[in-house]
């Protein structure tokens, strides 16, 4: 019997077929952690990130935009702790040369082989990672049994370069690792220019680069990537409760479109990062196990606190509600990867669905996105392309492409159209059809059809008729009140 459950594979061929992700410069053998967006992809990502985006800042009326700039000045990764702390444990196989992390390399081995490494692998020290190594992991590239490997050392996760005509320390450059430290630089910028009050919040959507050791698992892990993250200042001693507010929060986000509850879960966090107070990830179930999709910290007063030290520019905040104390703000950050929730979503919606009738077996691939996030919101099929259907189509696609991003396509039985749009996720089709533009019947009586459409429904199939004045508002009543069935 046929596997009809949902892949990596079958994501991965799916989002090339249909155009949502290509590899990067595939026609010269491809770009290693790579990945360019296409023609579906761009529409995708970017409604995902206007969803965040909404939720974020247009709900929240504490919550302001923002848009850094990729180069910073070196000393602010100083300041950071990233010139000292960023790094991944990295070990080498002596005999092929292959180079992994020590700390995943370690985690595999023990979900494949279902065995307890003693303690959490993010609490280990080296010494610890290479003697668990060198005891239980073979090569995974070369499959040598041999065993060699060279110590676990710290590799540096940062792009370096300069800028300017001259490479020297005073040029010296780097492509940011997250977005979040020009929030940070620019903390009293906001405070003055949009007389913000502690506690609110900043958020900001933008390109990251991180020098991976490896790559692997499509666009799950890759050295260019977007996050969608979101720092919220407050007065020190409101940070617990202001972090339990936005890991709720957070949480609802994904169910309002659509993941399933069973699908999340929370990892909390054994050791924690440098600034960190409290740490949990929202991890989903992917085909390749729960990994995560978001981080929510409590990263205390550590980043204000190092830009004053290192800046020698005043990062204290005056409270005018509380007697004109001068604090420096503590921080919850989140921060969402809006790659991993590409891939997330089209996981989530993916499936082969049997619709045979009578016993037999007829699977077709659906997509079933929220009609907010999918990349196309209505496909408009005339039955034919000819008889003057094509152009009454064309002139009801003008009227609904206004509102909404429509497809247009011709080609091949209604059926097979259906099955198309299916497959990229397109919530709504609307056919013309010949009752849509005769007024009478064929006997001369008139006809109850005429300039109707008939709009089928992707979830369900269901089809039903609607009046072509009606369409527009009949789509924006059925996107509001959605709900997967």
């Amino acid at each position: 019997m046929d596997n009809h459950e949902v892949t990596m594979d079958k994501i991965v061929s799916l989002c090339k077929r249909r155009g949502f992700v290509y590899q990067s410069s595939e026609i010269y053998g491809g770009q290693a952690g790579a990945w360019d967006y296409g023609p579906l992809g761009v529409d995708f990502k970017r409604n995902i990130q206007n969803a965040w985006w909404k939720e974020m800042t247009q709900l929240h009326d504490d919550v302001v935009g923002l848009d850094g700039a990729i180069f910073m000045h070196h000393t602010t990764w100083e300041a950071s702790g990233h010139v000292g702390h960023f790094s991944d444990p990295m070990i080498d196989c002596t005999e092929c040369k292959a180079r992994f992390r020590a700390d995943q390399l370690i985690e595999d081995y023990c979900e494949k082989h279902n065995v307890d490494p003693g303690k959490p692998v993010d609490t280990m020290s080296h010494e610890e990672m290479k003697a668990f190594i060198d005891e239980h992991i073979n090569c995974p590239t070369c499959g040598s049994t041999n065993r060699k490997y060279t110590d676990v050392r710290e590799f540096n996760l940062m792009f370096k370069t300069h800028l300017g005509p001259i490479a020297n320390e005073a040029s010296l450059i780097y492509l940011r690792p997250e977005t979040c430290q020009s929030i940070f630089v620019d903390f009293k910028n906001i405070v003055q220019s949009n007389r913000m009050k502690v506690p609110f919040g900043v958020a900001q959507v933008g390109k990251s680069f991180r020098n991976e050791i490896i790559f692997k698992n499509f666009i799950f892990r890759t050295c260019e990537f977007e996050q969608m993250e979101m720092e919220y200042f407050c007065k020190p001693g409101t940070e617990d409760e202001t972090f339990e507010r936005w890991r709720k929060d957070r949480w609802n986000f994904y169910l309002k479109y659509g993941i399933k509850e069973e699908h999340l879960k929370w990892h909390h966090h054994d050791k924690l990062a440098h600034y960190a107070k409290d740490a949990y990830d929202v991890t989903y179930k992917f085909p390749i196990g729960f990994e995560e999709i978001e981080g929510i910290h409590s990263r205390t007063d550590f980043d204000l606190s190092q830009h004053m030290q290192y800046s020698k520019k005043d990062m204290n905040y005056i409270d005018q509600d509380d007697g004109n104390k001068k604090y420096v703000p503590y921080v919850v950050e989140t921060s969402a990867g809006l790659n991993r929730n590409f891939l997330m979503f089209l996981c989530e919606a993916y499936e082969e669905q049997n619709v045979g009738t009578d016993g037999k077996e007829d699977y077709r691939t659906v997509l079933h996105l929220d009609p907010r996030l999918a990349p196309i919101t209505v496909a408009v099929l005339p039955l034919m392309k000819k008889d003057g259907l094509a152009e009454k189509a064309k002139e009801i696609q003008h009227l609904l492409k206004e509102d909404y991003v429509t497809d247009f396509d011709v080609s091949g039985t209604v059926g097979k159209r259906y099955r198309r749009q299916d497959e990229v996720g397109t919530p709504f089709c609307v056919t013309i059809d010949y009752d849509t533009i005769h007024e009478k019947k064929e006997d001369g009586s008139p006809n109850p059809d005429f300039n109707t459409v008939t709009l089928r429904f992707r979830d369900s199939m269901e089809q039903v008729r609607v009046p072509v004045d009606q369409l527009s508002e009949r789509i924006r009543q059925e996107i509001k009140n959605y709900k997967r069935s």
